[in-house]
């Protein structure tokens, strides 16, 4: 502590054993000098205004003018303001400090207590095996972090950064040569060359390597955050994020990969990771023999159970009543990755278990269960294995019971074959959802029951993301209705969203009426599966014309139509014009 008393005590700040370190001059010192008294005795914080009336004169407000001179300190790193909300210190105003708190950094303290700000960096020797590399390159990590945070607290150019970015630039340069000392290959270093990575691309990797190792709540995955870690300023920010883009090459190379998930504004968030076969091949590096992953369209093609569906859209495509799209958004956040890492970190929910989720859809026929449902395991990036249970007695007449259990144990191999997290949907599921017969009852309500019982058990004990989509709720047996933990009503469309329908189905290059007016068109109430099904009634109709033009009595009378038919044993797999 010879330092920390030496600054204390020198009456000529300048001849301190810090000063050259300080980069500041004899006024900054002696503020620096008087909140290091106020802190060895027990005073973390000091009153800016109380500062400046002790070392200054204020009879004519002379202190004022030492307002600056303080700004430069916090901007240097050595003060810190104390405040709730966090301040860009480059954007406050001088005056704007006179009543505030500011206190010592970690920084300035160290400086005090070891008489230098240098880092302990590794010897120049070879690496002993790669969790030794590991460690220095997650110390370079962490340099880039705190690097990051100056930044986004002060501006680009303090005192602060320039050391950090001086011992970053001594770090890297120490890794180098050692690296060039060892003899044995370092599996990660290789990865690096061989995928031809640069300087700023090996970040990203390493940020989310340290992820995986640290077991955080995934503090360096979001995109911006990605980004914020390798850019200077806002003009780097723009053009690094070319490198988590779609076709940047840590994405289209398949060694990173990202969720999207709605954020609590409204918009779309990324959240980054490592592909799981790269990350084991760097995790055990020892394990040479490579495991192929088996794709589940291959083994999907062997089975006459489920359909493979890979959806090509979103939520953002599906036209939905706001209630349901509110929940919907919710439904989203809660099975987000980070919340259930907290979930488990809270032993809420076993580690060992992925997203658990059992929704039900209901609503009447075409208001969009089905392609939501396609939707949302896009959102999610997740493929979907689906079921139509209304053939489950005309497929499995005599074996339903056994069957019923050979749905969802084909569901677990496929999955586990894989080693992938599909959607189950199980479309009408009426069948097995209504309530079960009581009283006096035949042999087929013998069976059917036992196979609602079968499902009952399943369901209760499902690991993973199911959606099950009915028609009528209030049919569902309550036993059901318990087990589900998403509820989700689709309403048919209003005046308003009957309009987007019309707009977003109606075909773009076809030749229209002069006066043809679609908001006449959105005063039938009609569903989304409804305006499908007339939009490509009247296009067959129109397309045979001599002079092939849509009119708007064309669909009128496809409408009427269609209102004088009973629509309830239609199916809509969506609102979309293919």
């Amino acid at each position: 502590m010879k330092t920390l008393v030496n600054f204390l005590k020198t009456k000529e700040i300048e001849k301190s054993d810090i000063f050259i370190h300080l980069k500041c001059n004899k006024d900054e010192a002696k503020m620096l000098q008087y909140i290091a008294d106020k802190y060895m005795n027990g005073q973390d914080d000091v009153v800016v205004f109380e500062l400046l009336q002790k070392l200054y004169k204020s009879e004519n407000y002379e202190h004022l003018d030492h307002l600056k001179e303080l700004k430069n300190l916090l901007e240097l790193g050595w003060l810190h303001q104390q405040s709730f909300t966090p301040i860009k210190i480059s954007e406050v105003t001088p005056l704007e400090l006179l009543n505030s708190a500011v206190g010592l950094t970690p920084s300035f303290l160290k400086l005090l207590q070891d008489g230098t700000l240098d880092l302990d960096l590794p010897d120049i020797k070879p690496y002993a095996d790669h969790l030794e590399y590991l460690q220095d390159q997650f110390f370079r990590i962490e340099l880039y972090q705190k690097m990051s945070v100056i930044r986004q607290n002060v501006h680009e150019h303090s005192l602060g950064i320039d050391r950090l970015q001086n011992k970053l630039k001594h770090l890297e340069k120490r890794i180098e040569e050692r690296v060039n000392q060892t003899s044995e290959n370092l599996g990660l270093d290789k990865f690096f060359k061989q995928k031809k990575m640069s300087n700023y691309e090996q970040v990203i990797f390493m940020a989310l390597l340290r992820e995986e190792y640290g077991s955080t709540e995934s503090s360096l995955r979001e995109m911006n955050t990605l980004i914020d870690l390798i850019s200077l300023d806002d003009y780097e920010r723009i053009k690094n994020r070319s490198l988590l883009e779609e076709g940047s090459n840590l994405v289209s190379s398949g060694i990173i990969d990202y969720e999207e998930m709605l954020n609590p504004f409204g918009g779309i968030s990324r959240s980054f990771y490592i592909v799981d076969d790269v990350l084991q091949s760097i995790i055990h590096p020892q394990k040479t023999k490579k495991v192929t992953r088996l794709k589940l369209g291959a083994l999907v093609a062997e089975q006459d159970i489920f359909e493979l569906i890979d959806s090509d859209t979103s939520l953002d495509d599906v036209v939905l009543n706001k209630s349901t799209k509110e929940t919907l958004e919710n439904l989203m956040k809660q099975v987000d990755k980070d919340v259930v890492s907290r979930l488990v970190k809270w032993g809420i929910k076993d580690k060992k278990s992925g997203i658990d989720a059992r929704i039900i859809f209901y609503g009447a026929a075409g208001t969009g269960k089905t392609m939501t449902a396609h939707s949302l395991a896009k959102s999610l990036k997740r493929q979907i294995l689906a079921f139509d249970c209304s053939k489950i007695l005309s497929m499995y007449v005599g074996e339903s019971e056994k069957n019923v259990r050979k749905i969802f144990d084909t569901f677990y191999d496929l999955s586990a074959k894989t080693k992938t997290e599909p959607i189950l949907l199980l479309n009408e599921a009426d069948q097995f959802l209504g309530a079960r017969s009581s009283g006096n009852i035949t042999g087929s309500d013998q069976m059917h029951n036992q196979m609602q019982n079968i499902f009952l058990e399943q369901i209760e004990n499902f690991k993973g993301m199911l959606i099950a989509t009915t028609n009528l709720l209030e049919n569902i047996d309550k036993a059901f209705s318990r087990r589900f933990n998403y509820k989700i009503e689709f309403k048919k469309p209003n005046r308003e969203q009957r309009l987007e329908l019309w707009e977003k189905m109606l075909p773009k290059d076809a030749p229209y009426e002069d006066d043809f007016d679609k908001i006449k068109l959105a005063e039938y109430s009609l569903t989304g599966g409804q305006i499908n099904l007339i939009i490509k009634n009247t296009a067959y109709k129109v397309a045979v014309k001599e002079e092939p033009i849509f009119m708007l009595k064309d669909f009128i009378d496809e409408i009427k139509k269609e209102k004088d038919t009973d629509f309830e044993s239609e199916k809509s797999m969506g609102f979309l014009n293919k």
